[in-house]
């Protein structure tokens, strides 16, 4: 095979490439870099068929084949780590584009449910896209922005600091059981209505905490989740060994809170949900059996899902998410990407390859839902270990993500109107 990359500029980031002129040719479009692609037989050089100067464009060849061209979505570098064989072709961090034979894949199919996904890459494809920021921006609303400014930095830290105090969060270890309650009790001390639903992890009990806010709105009323995982890992040490879990998953699950003490005291149309999910890392256990649990009328009253996973690391030169859905998710994606480029300086990237955290079991139902995770041109590879610890996070880039979840769910609940007597 022969292949070319090269960058947009950032006005043509979100553009469609035009494949026209490029006979034999195909491409895939990985943010602000487009990888070109054609079987040697074809003869002419990439920047030749593309009509584009050599310069401009970086051109190698490798021995892969069309059929063995495949996306992986991992989280951290778990794929990598594990499969350190595998032919990396281009490397975008969470996403990456490999050399892997088809019956390879197979194999690993059910091995990687949360660590990584694999799936064929696609003729002519978005694998994800950067967002132009001014494009998206709207006028600020004053209700709005002043629960966006509730968002404390300070507030976050200490909860983070206290999540990963326990030795561990093992889904069915007895410092989850306890980290459990203790979250209980914030939720209970900010007058949320709770529970605790009870779940089975690998044949062992564990929890989802469950916090419902009603909204004041008359008839029927929609919901909107925003979750995360409460649980925690360290794969080489086993269940016993000390798993912090600082970006995966505390980052998210004090974001949760903090966001949980924003709305305590707002009045909304539509009603919320917060709930952080157990037995994620084994196996997406928690969220597939939230799901399952639910009835055909609680599942159409979900209007949107925001999952958080992963938001406190760094991985770029600058602050940035990236926002991963499937196409029942794109009207969310798109609300989010607005209220980060209205609300924040993130940078937004967004994919349509959902793979490895909780949205995944509300997609597969048909429930609107989006993962909400760093950016990640270079991952944490810290992750599922001892050394995913505090000192790793950055309180800015997850106060902006943040940030950016309060401006889309505001939006989404709405205010209630206030009742004349």
């Amino acid at each position: 095979m022969k292949f070319a990359t090269y960058h947009l500029s950032p006005d043509a980031r979100t553009s469609r490439m035009d494949a026209r002129g490029l006979s034999g040719t195909s491409w895939a479009q990985f943010g602000d870099q487009v990888l070109l692609y054609a079987d040697d037989t074809e003869g002419e050089d990439l920047a030749t068929r593309a009509g584009r100067t050599a310069p401009q464009l970086q051109e190698y060849s490798t021995p892969a084949k069309r059929e063995h061209m495949h996306i992986v979505v991992q989280n951290g570098r778990l794929f990598q780590q594990e499969y350190p064989d595998v032919p990396v072709i281009l490397d975008r961090g969470r996403i990456l584009l490999v050399d892997l034979d088809p019956e390879r894949v197979h194999q690993l199919e059910e091995k990687g449910l949360t660590c990584y996904g694999v799936s064929p890459l696609e003729q002519h494809h978005m694998v994800f896209a950067v967002r132009d920021r001014s494009a998206a921006r709207a006028v600020r609303v004053d209700w709005i922005e002043d629960l966006v400014n509730e968002v404390s930095r300070a507030n976050l830290e200490a909860t983070l600091t206290h999540v990963v105090s326990f030795p561990t969060r093992y889904s069915t270890s007895v410092d989850y059981t306890h980290v459990v309650s203790w979250a209980h009790d914030q939720l209970e001390l900010l007058n949320y209505t709770t529970q605790v639903q009870n779940i089975t992890v690998d044949g062992s009990t564990s929890h989802n905490l469950i916090a419902d806010k009603p909204g004041g709105g008359a008839g029927p009323r929609d919901v909107v989740l925003i979750t995360a995982h409460l649980d925690s890992i360290n794969i080489q040490g086993g269940p016993l060994a000390p798993a912090p879990g600082a970006d995966d998953n505390a980052s998210s699950s004090a974001g949760l809170l903090e966001m949980a003490r924003v709305f305590a005291t707002h009045q909304s149309a539509q009603d919320l949900r917060f709930i952080l999910f157990g037995g994620e890392e084994e196996g997406l256990f928690g969220s597939t059996q939230y799901v399952a649990s639910l009835s055909e009328s609680e599942r159409i009253r979900i209007r949107a899902v925001v999952n958080m996973d992963m938001i406190g690391t760094m991985n770029t030169s600058t602050r940035s998410v990236m926002l991963e859905g499937a196409p029942v998710s794109q009207t969310v994606i798109n609300s989010l990407a607005d209220a980060a480029a209205t609300y924040t300086d993130l940078t937004v990237e967004t994919s349509l390859h959902p793979f490895a955290s909780d949205h995944v079991p509300f997609i597969q139902a048909g429930i609107p839902a989006v993962l909400t995770i760093e950016g990640a041109d270079s991952t944490n590879g810290n992750i599922h270990s001892i050394n995913d610890t505090i000192e790793h996070i950055n309180y800015d880039l997850a106060v902006e993500v943040l940030r950016m979840n309060v401006a889309f769910l505001a939006n989404a609940i709405g205010q209630a109107m206030p009742v004349c007597v």
